[in-house]
């Protein structure tokens, strides 16, 4: 399903580190719609951290 594929932050579809910009390219979804359930999510509290994780460890696009 997804050989070949791999996790970037987007470089194109960025608001901050573009982070559900590479989520939403990987998934083939629209980025705003990874953005608002990271929004309900960051709401529960641990939505922030996530965030400033995976903008570290997830790679920047070339």
């Amino acid at each position: 399903m997804f050989e070949g594929k791999e996790l970037y932050r987007s470089q194109q579809n960025k608001m901050i580190f573009g982070v559900c910009g590479g989520i939403g390219e990987f998934f083939g979804i629209d980025p705003t719609l990874i953005r608002l359930i990271w929004a309900l999510f960051a709401c529960s509290g641990a939505g922030f951290v996530a965030y400033l994780i995976a903008a570290l460890i997830i790679p920047l696009a070339d």
